[in-house]
């Protein structure tokens, strides 16, 4: 048993899970919180609104691999953050919030002390996977292991935990730090095993589609990949898992090429958005199905006629042995088909410009483990398909979120988790503008993130959209912008300006080769951009 304040239990308890960072943003309820971190030597990475908090703690965590812990004020701070939490929720990221809540005597009296919602802790259960309020210093410490437990527990993904303000500051005789280990994943069944890899015997041209929850589970992808001559595609979150250097590892655009001829679609800790006729329009005749997750509830959102619920690499492993034991007669020539699929995906796509070109010498500068943050821009959306990831974690999105603002902020999160590689995140100037109060974080705390704002004046898809469905009634799409330059330089930032891809290369490798933040605004003629959704939603073939 130790003396501590309710702040210090809880940091305690941040300490035995590893945590040696936090992202917040301090407020009056949360001052003994962030005393306590400030006393445990705690990395503490300020930042200038809420959900840049949430944000870098999300970036972290998706980068690492690891927890992201994040600290804002109760109410206001809470529903700021709240965009980056839903995010994490969407992205299965583990994303540990800590805030404060009125003081114990006014809990649910309704009296409009400081920052008071209505009900916090309902409203933060809606949009995170677990959230609990620690009323006592003495509960911190199973509270916080609690947390934890549920963050790294199956489906992974955000929780939040509040405290009263008093609580923080409040002293009281508590446990030591406890830590409790992650519930155990449901084994696979063997007879759902044996099910699934008679599907797969029987298949010809089988598929595999991976998400965040195949993370980790790459080399038994590629096993059971090779095995079965299986290409193995990604739409956002699962990019990497297999590298697009390796001839099975597809865009979706490559990997569409070879969808009327498939009669199998394999799902490994995905949601299935390509195949499930949510971006893909068609399913072939006679297509049957496998998945393997770890969420029982993912089969009746998606039901299929070989589901298997387990961990991703543990289920897949368990696959791969009983697709040997019972043989499989490789297609001849669908290595072929696979290759010629792939060339003629990357002839197809050059269309989409001047994105492509863009994209191209950004992964010609960049070494393969750098890190890509994207942000709904024309240039973020061709990157789904139009710029190659060859290793998992290293291009990081919102998911299905789509949150307008995440990409910089994120970006930030991901430099602080790996500040020995190169992090560059993709902007549109109008989500730029949502988080460009953080570059005065990156010069604070030297995040040296490079950040490309394309700048065309304009939400462009919604101009877009606009244009071609609403008879040209332009509402609210068009921008007027900073010079962003000038506005990077007044922060501190170094940044130039460029016109054309030739000019972005010699642009990039400087900014790299800078080592702080660094910002190059991309001027692009409004209007001027090919649309790159023929890639994403594709007619029928």
């Amino acid at each position: 048993m130790t003396q501590q304040t309710g702040g210090e239990a809880i940091v305690s308890g941040l300490r035995a899970h590893g945590i040696d960072t936090v992202f917040g943003l301090p407020g009056a309820q949360v001052y003994g919180l962030f005393d306590a971190f400030h006393q445990a030597k705690l990395n503490v990475i300020g930042a200038r609104h809420e959900q840049a908090c949430g944000y870098m703690a999300f970036g972290y965590a998706r980068a690492s691999g690891k927890p992201g812990v994040f600290s804002v004020v109760p109410g206001p701070g809470i529903l700021n953050a709240s965009a980056a939490m839903l995010t994490a929720f969407g992205c299965n990221e583990p994303v540990m919030c800590l805030t404060g809540q009125v003081p114990s005597d006014y809990l649910g009296r309704g009296r409009g002390h400081l920052h008071e919602m209505p009900d916090q802790l309902t409203t933060l259960r809606s949009f995170v996977k677990w959230a609990e309020r620690i009323e006592y210093p003495a509960d911190a410490p199973t509270k916080v292991a609690r947390g934890f437990q549920e963050m790294m527990s199956g489906r992974r993904g955000p929780v939040a935990l509040e405290m009263p303000w008093d609580v923080f500051t409040q002293k009281a005789e508590t446990a030591d730090a406890a830590t409790l280990a992650p519930f155990k994943a449901p084994a696979p069944d063997p007879d759902r095993i044996k099910a699934a890899a008679a599907l797969i015997k029987a298949a010809k041209a089988p598929m595999i589609f991976v998400g965040a929850g195949a993370m980790d589970a790459g080399a038994e992808i590629l096993e059971l990949a090779e095995m079965i001559d299986a290409p193995v595609v990604a739409f956002r979150s699962g990019r990497g898992i297999v590298s697009n250097a390796h001839e099975l590892g597809l865009t979706m655009a490559a990997a569409y090429n070879l969808w009327p001829q498939t009669d199998l679609m394999i799902g490994i800790g995905s949601r299935m958005e390509l195949p499930a006729t949510f971006r893909w329009p068609f399913r072939p005749d006679g297509l049957k199905s496998v998945r393997i997750d770890i969420d029982p509830v993912e089969f009746r959102r998606l039901a299929v006629d070989a589901p298997v619920i387990a961990d991703a690499a543990e289920g897949t492993r368990a696959l791969a042995a009983a697709v040997s034991k019972l043989g499989y007669t490789k297609t001849s020539g669908r290595r072929d088909a696979i290759r010629a699929a792939s060339a003629k995906a990357a002839k197809d796509i050059q269309v989409v410009q001047p994105q492509m070109d863009y994209l191209a010498i950004l992964r010609d500068v960049l070494p393969d483990n750098a890190i890509v943050t994207d942000e709904l821009s024309q240039v973020g959306f061709t990157s789904w398909y139009g710029f190659p990831v060859y290793q998992p974690r290293t291009f990081i999105t919102s998911g299905y979120q789509g949150t307008l603002g995440s990409g910089f902020p994120t970006a930030l999160g991901a430099k602080v988790a790996h500040p020995d590689r190169p992090v560059v995140a993709i902007t549109g100037d109008g989500g730029f503008m949502f988080a460009v109060q953080e570059l005065a974080t990156a010069v604070q705390f030297k995040i040296g993130v490079v950040v490309l704002v394309f700048d065309n004046n304009a939400y462009g898809n919604v101009r877009r959209d606009q244009l071609n469905v609403f008879d040209g009634r332009v509402v609210a799409a068009d921008l007027v912008n900073p010079d962003f330059v000038k506005l990077a330089e007044s922060f501190g930032v170094g940044a130039a300006r460029v016109k054309s891809p030739a000019e972005f290369k010699p642009a990039l490798e400087k900014a790299l080769a800078d080592g702080g933040p660094y910002l190059i605004a991309v001027d692009v003629p409004r209007d001027s951009e090919v649309s790159p959704w023929a890639f994403i939603h594709p007619k029928k073939v």
